[in-house]
């Protein structure tokens, strides 16, 4: 995977897509603000919208600040090859429930299937296998969470959908994770469930950390610090963008070790809560 210098397939968007982002996620963020004031809110604030919309067009949108995602936990497999256990599955889930402990989401799986396809164990990015293995196994709708494992090859951990593709290509929403990478897997250093957590990360909106450079608005979040590549292992004092401060290589939206990633910021969970409000939320 280092080597490699992959990690995760997630598209980057371009500079003209995340303008337009920013511009529908505009009402959201002034309806968070004005229910908290800014960045920050109240720990364990419970999920739902706000209670200000009755349908009248001049209530301002509804604003979530967190709830509890369903999870359909897929498992393809080629016989025993990939074929989680139960307890990998369960030890996964907790892994990213403990990750966004403190943002207000959290994750219930609700169900977990088996498919036996060796052709979609191994599928690629944007393969017709991704295609027909989404197309076959994916279940609920925009504010559920599919999660696949399989074996990409490639020196690929994983990949996921942003929440503003969903509507122009349901059936592919979701998240595509190496097997491997589920806690106590082989593809150590990343082996302890984070590529899961990290690819969730986009899921619910965040983009990589290094996504805009040292740019000023870098990856669009105020409270992460500009960073001009992806960061591996774990490189304590790295600064990459003259006085930005330190890179975020303890953020779980850089490419460091599962070891040395372990936080999300105020302003990513901020783009949680905006971004699922503005794509998932009753669609």
């Amino acid at each position: 995977f280092i080597d490699s210098g992959a990690r995760c397939a997630t598209r980057r968007v371009s500079d003209e897509e995340a303008a337009r982002i920013q511009r529908e996620l505009g009402p959201f963020i002034a309806e968070r603000a004005r229910q908290f004031g800014g960045l920050k809110k109240p720990k364990g604030t419970p999920g739902g919208g706000n209670g200000n919309n009755n349908g009248d067009p001049n209530d301002p949108p509804p604003a979530v600040t967190g709830g509890v995602i369903n999870v359909y936990f897929h498992v393809i497999h080629d016989g025993s090859a990939g074929k989680l256990t139960p307890s990998a599955v369960d030890s996964q889930m907790s892994i990213l429930n403990a990750a966004f402990g403190g943002t207000g989401w959290s994750f219930n799986r609700i169900l977990t299937t088996y498919t036996d396809n060796p052709t979609w164990f191994r599928m690629g990015y944007g393969s017709s296998a991704e295609a027909a293995a989404k197309a076959t196994l994916r279940q609920g709708s925009a504010d559920d969470l599919n999660i696949y494992t399989a074996n990409p090859g490639g020196g690929l951990l994983g990949w996921a959908t942003f929440p503003w593709s969903y509507n122009s290509n349901p059936s592919r929403d979701g998240v595509v994770v190496l097997f491997s990478s589920l806690p106590g897997g082989s593809a150590s250093p990343y082996n302890e469930g984070d590529t899961l957590t990290h690819e969730v990360g986009h899921w619910l909106g965040t983009y990589h950390t290094f996504q805009g450079g040292c740019r000023k608005s870098g990856d669009l979040v105020a409270d992460t610090a500009a960073e001009r590549s992806a960061a591996y292992g774990c490189p304590i004092g790295r600064d990459t963008c003259r006085g930005g401060g330190p890179d975020p290589i303890t953020n779980f939206m850089d490419y460091v070790d599962d070891s040395c990633m372990y936080e999300f910021t105020a302003g990513q969970d901020e783009r949680f809560d905006t971004s699922f409000s503005a794509y998932r939320l009753n669609q």
